[in-house]
Order: C-alpha cells, then sequence, then structure tokens
C-alpha cells in the first residue's frame, strides 16, 4: 500500500464492491459506471490509464460473476463463445484507438453514448420480451437451456446479426474501457431475444474474455505504467460484489433489471456530459 492511505485503499475496494454488484445484477460488467467514476476522481488522467484500470477490473468482476452465473447454469457458452471471438478485431483496434483521443472529447463521447444507450433500454424495457417466431428466416440458430432451478428457457437468432453486434461491441470496449455489457445485454435480450436473465448471465461470461483480451493489449501498449495498484484494490472490492449481484439477480425481476441499467446509463451519462 506504499504511496496510498488505508482510506484510499478501502475506498476504491467499497467502490469495487459497488460497481460488482450493480455491474453483475445488470450483466454489464461495471465499466460503465468504473470508467466514469475514475473520470471523476482523477480529472488529470490520461484516457489510456483510466481505460486500462477499467477494462481490468471488469474483467475480474466478469470472472468472478461468470463462476456464479455457471453454477446457476445459466450461461449460453457456444453463444458466448461466437460472440466474444467476434469482438477481438475491434477490441485490439479500440486499445490502440484510445491514445490518440484528447480527454475532453472522450467524456463527451462517453456520456453521449451512455445516454443514448440508456434512452433506448428504458424505451425497450417498457415492452415485454418475446421471443421471435421459428419462422423468422433469420433466426438461424435455435437455443434451449435449464438452469439450476429447473426452468426452461428456448429463444432463436440471428447468429450473422450477433457476430456483426459484437464486432462493434468489441471496439467500444476496449476504446471506453466500459468491457461492452451495456450494449450486449440489451442487443442480446431486444436484438436478438435473448431471455433477459440468460442475457445477464451470458453477456457476464462474454466480458470475461473480451475484457482479459482487451487489458492484455493495454498492458502491451504500456497503459498500466501508472494503475496496476489502484486496479488490485478495486478487483478485491469487485471480486466480491460480483457475488453479491449474481445472488441478487434471480430474486429481481427481467424488467426491473433492465429499467435500473437504464437509469444508471442516463445519470452517468448526463453527469460525464457537465464534467468540466
Amino acid at each position: 500500500m506504499m504511496g496510498y492511505s488505508l482510506a484510499t485503499v478501502l475506498g476504491l475496494a467499497f467502490l469495487g464492491f459497488a460497481v460488482g454488484t450493480f455491474g453483475t445484477l445488470i450483466g454489464a460488467g461495471g465499466g460503465f459506471l468504473l470508467a466514469p467514476a475514475l473520470l471523476l476522481l482523477y480529472p488529470h488522467e490520461r484516457p489510456e490509464t483510466i481505460t486500462a484500470i477499467s477494462l481490468a477490473v471488469v474483467f475480474f468482476n466478469a470472472a468472478s460473476g461468470s463462476i456464479a452465473y455457471a453454477q446457476q447454469k445459466r450461461i449460453d457458452y457456444r453463444s458466448g463463445l461466437y460472440f466474444a471471438l467476434a469482438s477481438v478485431p475491434g477490441t485490439l483496434l479500440g486499445a490502440y484507438t484510445t491514445g490518440f483521443i484528447p480527454r475532453q472529447t472522450f467524456n463527451l463521447v462517453f456520456g453521449c453514448l451512455l445516454f443514448i444507450l440508456g434512452w433506448l433500454v428504458f424505451i425497450n424495457a417498457k415492452q415485454r420480451l418475446l421471443s421471435p417466431q421459428t419462422s423468422d428466416p433469420k433466426a438461424t440458430t435455435h437455443c434451449h437451456l435449464v438452469d439450476r432451478n429447473g426452468e426452461e428457457y428456448r429463444w432463436f437468432y440471428s447468429m450473422r446479426l450477433g457476430v456483426a453486434i459484437s464486432l462493434g461491441v468489441g471496439y467500444l470496449s476496449s476504446l471506453l474501457g466500459i468491457g461492452g455489457g451495456i450494449i450486449h445485454v440489451p442487443a442480446l435480450a431486444r436484438v436478438l431475444h435473448f431471455p433477459v436473465r440468460i442475457a445477464t448471465a451470458t453477456s457476464h461470461f462474454i466480458l470475461a474474455l473480451v475484457a482479459l483480451m482487451g487489458t492484455i493489449a493495454h498492458i502491451a501498449l504500456g497503459a498500466f505504467a501508472h494503475g496496476s495498484r489502484r486496479t488490485l484494490f478495486l478487483s478485491l472490492g469487485v471480486v466480491l460484489g460480483a457475488q453479491f449481484g449474481a445472488h441478487l439477480s434471480h430474486r429481481i425481476q427481467g424488467t426491473w433489471i433492465l429499467r435500473a441499467l437504464a437509469n444508471a446509463l442516463c445519470l452517468v451519462g448526463l453527469r460525464l456530459l457537465f464534467l468540466h
């Protein structure tokens, strides 16, 4: 803890716990909350350092949450692996691009993206999540899953569309350090018609793989030169918070999960837009 007071260490650990709990609950990894928080806490830090720290913490959060969701048997591993692989090119490009963006521009782009996504999720959360018809020519992939509680899920989606979405998610997640869950969860639930509980669990599995690749890319580019210890303190809290969030997830209805995600996105987005 050399160079950091006990209060700072505990504060970062508590922030990690809060991010891990809420991020895992909604399947978003928490990066969309952590990155803005770090931008507020360290207003003079370079964007690439902020995204590197956030993405590394997202990895620990997603890995811990994925273990909990695996025990609940709610992860669609096949789809998750395909989507994670599709994210690789975008992840590498996003890590490279971050270093060329000025801090004020970074805040503006991030804030706009969060607010727009929050508004779209809020609108969609009012609608009932329906599975597509089997006659839909685009629904080429059929899925069936039974969770630990015996609840059965069936859904159908277009693999090509899912891969295309994942490519863009990989770029934005690595560019902004958000992990991509804030895009993947509504995309899986609304566009690809995944059941919300399966979408949050599968998104976490994808996040663990994508965030790991993005973190490795940031390390290779030297972005961790001033952020390794902060990453450690945050990760200690986020691992515990992820387990707690996964435990809460099966007690809350899918619609409320989406609404919580929408509110968080809009509030954080507005805060960043007015950050000077």
